[in-house]
């Protein structure tokens, strides 16, 4: 049974004996803390002298805990130093810190941060405790784990209120959720699972999903997804959640792909480089999860998450390379690579925003490239997008939650030939491996709303950060719910999110495809 995971803004007194606690923070933060603020935490196993001392001996380099009495009471520090392109939360550090020092059974830990710190802290615990497992040794009776803050610095003044608490609940859950559908085998969460897990969050919203499936996909023109998914026993689908308050001024849809398992389909992948794609699911999943925090949490604008659902299979009637299909935009591809199934479905999936949702802000995400991780590295998700202001954003969001990214190249006149075909409108592969494969996959998605889109688009790209070895990171809903935490109905939200000034636009400004030093207002439908 997996463990519980809650929240609380005050400490309560507990022994250690009973209930192992870790105390863990910057290491300027816990010298600001008296013994008396963790007493009640460590009384009566641990004195004020053993604590005192403890601080004083820690060193983190790059990090560094001391134990307090035997393995059940220890105190912590994240790193010092932290560069620019880093989150300053220090949340990789935190979540293996907390991870290192599990005890089992009901334990406690108390975070010593700042007011900001508080999502990107709480994400970073939710990550250490994975609700899917198939062991055999698995406990029958469920741990909690309870998470007490301890403020320190700006902010401090003001305690955690019932807001604040269910806030970061809600992000525990919205983490936990994304990573148990990425966690779990395809024979468990082939597409009508995750069509299940899709009801049952539109059940808890109160909200009922829109779904197109199997053969409706391909009389319907969604030849992306019908292509890529029809091969498999459990087919395809495309299924949309609504959220639409009353005062809404703007659209946004968040598209996530939805591989379920990929094979590589006919260009079949290695033994070992098959191993691990369940993941492929991890924008869907992660959009699953940032749709339930963000209406949970009040968004003010018209939100759609739509999911992109196909598993890529080997059969009689699998996409071949030659064929050529027409995506929902009316574009036709030549297919060259069937193992490029990822853009095919989020194709159809951005054209249906576009052309039915009538969305003004486009996100899409996706475990869509290997060479992702290589540009980008195993921490930061790339970003691809047609507006300089969404892109400064979306880094500034991942800097404050955790959900790290950083931009690739947006020049679609350099990259996009890559994809010329002679006998369609595009190729679904590039020509030269070596010309920014990252760029170029992200392009071909959006040359599916046409590179004259007059709204806004990006395009995450977060192959890597979706898991650490193993296990799945939940990546995605801090990262959507910061970046647009500005329309949020939650303060702690709001407090985090970075300046947005295409929300205050009555036009939004958007790079012109023929020359990078010029700047469209166009006004959005």
């Amino acid at each position: 049974m997996a463990a519980k995971l809650a929240f609380s803004g005050k400490l309560t007194k507990s022994d250690p004996k009973e209930n192992p606690v870790l105390i863990v923070g910057q290491l300027k933060f816990l010298k600001q803390i008296k013994f008396t603020d963790v007493s009640l935490k460590l009384e009566p196993r641990v004195n004020e002298e053993t604590f005192t001392t403890a601080i004083e001996g820690l060193h983190p380099s790059p990090t560094d805990s001391c134990p307090l009495w035997l393995t059940n009471a220890t105190v912590a520090a994240l790193p010092i130093k932290c560069s620019r392109h880093n989150t300053q939360t220090r949340s990789h550090s935190l979540s293996k810190l907390v991870k290192s020092c599990y005890a089992g059974g009901n334990e406690y830990i108390v975070i010593i941060c700042e007011r900001k710190d508080l999502v990107a802290s709480a994400a970073a615990v939710a990550r250490t405790l994975p609700l899917y497992s198939r062991k055999s040794s698995t406990p029958s009776k469920g741990r909690t784990v309870v998470v007490e803050y301890l403020l320190v610095g700006e902010g401090s003044d003001k305690p955690l209120d019932d807001e604040d608490i269910d806030c970061l609940n809600t992000v525990a859950e919205a983490v936990r959720l994304t990573a148990k559908i990425v966690d779990i085998p395809c024979a468990d969460m082939h597409t009508n699972t995750f069509l299940d897990e899709i009801r049952e969050v539109g059940k808890k919203l109160g909200i009922q999903p829109h779904i197109i499936a199997g053969e409706a996909l391909d009389q319907m023109g969604f030849g992306g997804i019908w292509g890529v998914g029809k091969a498999a026993e459990n087919l395809p689908a495309l299924a949309v959640l609504s959220f639409t308050p009353p005062s809404a001024e703007k659209t946004v849809a968040w598209v996530g792909k939805g591989i379920v398992f990929d094979t590589g389909g006919l260009c079949i992948k290695t033994k070992t480089g098959m191993c691990g794609m369940k993941r492929d699911c991890g924008g869907a999943a992660g959009m699953l999860g940032s749709f339930y925090l963000a209406v949970k949490m009040g968004f003010k604008e018209n939100l759609h998450a739509v999911f992109c659902l196909a598993e890529n299979a080997v059969g009689p009637k699998a996409l071949r390379p030659d064929d050529i299909i027409t995506l929902y935009s009316g574009k036709t591809v030549e297919i060259n690579n069937t193992d490029a199934e990822g853009r095919l479905v989020l194709g159809d999936g951005v054209g249906y925003a576009q052309k039915d949702l009538k969305a003004d802000i486009i996100v899409d995400m996706a475990t869509l490239t290997g060479a992702q991780g290589i540009a980008t590295g195993k921490y930061h998700a790339g970003i691809l997008t047609n507006n300089e202001d969404m892109e400064l954003a979306c880094v500034k969001a991942g800097q404050n939650c955790g959900d790290l990214v950083h931009p690739v190249p947006y020049s679609p006149e350099l990259h996009f030939p890559e994809f010329n075909s002679a006998v369609a409108d595009m190729k679904n592969s590039v020509a030269d491996r070596s010309n920014a494969q990252v760029s170029c996959a992200g392009l071909f998605i959006g040359s599916h709303l046409g590179f004259d889109f007059s709204g806004v688009w990006l395009h995450i790209d977060m192959a890597a950060p979706a898991h650490i070895g193993d296990r799945a990171t939940g990546y995605g809903p801090t990262l959507l719910n910061t970046l647009f935490g500005g329309k949020s109905s939650n303060k702690l939200l709001q407090s985090i999110a970075p300046a947005m000034p295409l929300w205050e636009r009555e036009g939004m400004e958007v790079e012109e495809n023929t020359d990078n030093s010029k700047k469209a207002k166009l006004q959005t439908e």
